[in-house]
């Protein structure tokens, strides 16, 4: 009996630990804006392109009023090529999303799970963020410089635009001769808050 009340108040303290891991609050974003760029061989204005895509979900766990991590979906099929003429940029997009590039219909979502953020010794960038990247099935570590403001529960990251490598996600051309023009760097760069943000200021806006 008494190894039983034992195992008991064991599993008990377990559940505990682990719930208190999870976090005790979690804080939705609210506000975000992603952008991204990919490019030729020859580096060019002419041979670059950009555009957006839209976070769908995202949201930071607290213990207490300490930020453990966060976790942010990333909506595929809202890629939008933003830099060409209309025609072109219909053209480019159904390109991206078909299975030559990010396959979105088999994988609609990418996936960002913050895992810590380390002070950096910058004068542009106060932090250095890692976490784990799943683009196309593929989960990589990944980490990047960014602006990091965090006051009780309202967090603000700006990222400085960073690079992946599309071949580590399985993101190229089926044809290899068309692969072989586009460089392999792609590169990101967002914002994101759990406060609408002030533009200008790059504060979170007051409420009325």
């Amino acid at each position: 009996m008494k190894r039983l009340l034992l195992l008991a108040m064991m599993c008990v303290c377990m559940s505990f630990v682990f719930a208190q891991k999870k976090g005790d609050k979690v804080i939705k974003v609210t506000s975000s804006e992603i952008r991204w760029w990919g490019y030729k061989v020859v580096k060019t204005q002419e041979t670059s392109h950009s555009g957006t895509v839209k976070l769908k979900s995202g949201k930071f766990n607290f213990d207490k009023t300490v930020l453990i991590d966060g976790e942010f979906i990333i909506d595929m099929r809202s890629l939008m090529a933003g830099d060409v003429s209309e025609e072109d940029q219909i053209k480019l997009t159904n390109d991206l999303k078909s299975t030559n590039f990010f396959e979105v219909k088999k994988f609609p979502t990418a996936k960002f799970h913050l895992t810590k953020i380390l002070p950096l010794a910058n004068g542009t960038y106060n932090s250095t963020v890692y976490g784990d990247f799943t683009l196309k099935g593929v989960r990589k570590t990944i980490s990047f410089p960014a602006n990091v403001y965090i006051t009780q529960f309202t967090v603000i990251i700006e990222s400085a635009k960073f690079s992946l490598n599309r071949r580590d996600f399985k993101v190229f051309y089926q044809s290899s001769l068309k692969d072989y023009f586009i460089k392999n760097e792609m590169d990101i760069q967002f914002k994101i808050s759990t406060e609408k943000l002030d533009n200008e200021n790059r504060v979170p806006v007051k409420k009325k």
